[in-house]
């Protein structure tokens, strides 16, 4: 193998990685699908060292190292992604790809999301199950459904402007938490408490507090540690906009 395809390989490896990274899949993930793909391209062998916000790449072939550094910049999590880069890897593994159809590939994958208004129906339609789950009457559903959704519009349109997430999670909880009391201060429900309950729902970080885990006990202590800090701080901003939002509604007084 020539140095220059070496150099494309490594780089199309390298480019997954990153891709892997940058939309929540664990560590243990990224090491393995790189090191596939890397060995179905022609590569002898493919190390990784991945930190919380940057991965270093070495492809070995002939004794010839290459030695490539990406940062990562996180754009949520989207399994789609991920599963389009499994997929990608294991046809290139029964031979169907070559580093050519990779790298077309690879420039045409693009994150797909549902329509929002998909979203914040369903995010309104779960917290409220959840509020049933809670054992809340049907005045409490309801408040939960409308707080959910509003939350989860401003959410988004937070989002769209690409403010830091922490704002986000902070706002939303805070914008979601005082629709949530109205069951309180209006005394419109029996069990006012699961509307403010299940509310909030949708901002527990879930996935990210599984990534963390899944990565410490697999051996990517820094990794998972970073991704646990994150989660952690998420939570806290969450807590802080509802905390707020209590102390607006007066149920701390």
């Amino acid at each position: 193998m020539y140095a220059d395809t070496q150099n494309d390989i490594t780089r199309q490896v390298v480019r997954v990685a990153q891709l892997l990274l940058a939309y929540g899949a664990e560590s243990d993930l990224v090491e393995e699908i790189s090191q596939r793909l890397g060995q179905a391209l022609g590569l002898a062998s493919v190390e990784l060292s991945i930190s919380s916000n940057s991965l270093v790449l070495t492809s070995l072939v002939h004794g010839r190292c290459i030695t490539t550094t990406r940062r990562i910049r996180e754009h949520g999590i989207n399994m789609t992604i991920v599963c389009e880069l499994q997929r990608i890897c294991l046809l290139t593994e029964k031979g169907l790809y070559g580093p050519n159809e990779v790298r077309k590939r690879l420039a045409r994958i693009e994150p797909k999301t549902y329509p929002p208004y998909l979203v914040i129906l369903m995010i309104g339609l779960s917290c409220a199950s959840f509020c049933h789950l809670f054992n809340g009457d049907v005045a409490a559903s309801t408040i939960t459904f409308f707080a959910s959704a509003v939350g989860m519009s401003v959410r988004l349109a937070i989002a769209k402007r690409h403010f830091n997430l922490l704002v986000n999670f902070a706002v939303t909880a805070f914008v979601t938490s005082l629709l949530a009391q109205t069951g309180y201060v209006f005394n419109l429900s029996e069990t006012p408490q699961a509307a403010m309950a299940a509310s909030v729902l949708m901002l527990v970080p879930g996935f990210p507090m599984i990534n963390a885990i899944s990565d410490m006990v697999k051996g990517h202590m820094n990794v998972g540690i970073s991704r646990w800090g994150h989660a952690t701080l998420l939570t806290v901003s969450s807590v802080i906009g509802i905390t707020i939002a209590m102390q607006l509604g007066g149920i701390f007084l």
